[in-house]
């Protein structure tokens, strides 16, 4: 687990994550809404699971109902770490 938890590391992470779920680098920005990415329920679930791997965060589904954007799931990991 990384000894700091920046909005920098969180975005490289999730970026990977969703880059290894088949989405396009270049269509990810924070503003992105993952429904457009097709980002479903289960991409989410692992997601949560790499996050918490990561940086021991463990998402809620509270959290995940209220993800929307890209920036939306960096934004509460930093805030919850």
């Amino acid at each position: 687990m990384p000894s700091t938890i920046t909005i920098d590391a969180v975005g490289q992470t999730v970026t990977e994550a969703l880059v290894s779920f088949g989405v396009d680098h270049a269509d990810l920005a924070p503003e992105t809404e993952l429904t457009t990415l097709d980002i479903d329920s289960l991409d989410l679930a692992e997601l949560s699971q790499i996050v918490d791997d990561e940086y021991g965060v463990t998402l809620k589904s509270s959290d995940v109902t209220s993800i929307k954007t890209v920036g939306d799931i960096i934004a509460i990991v930093v805030a919850k770490a």
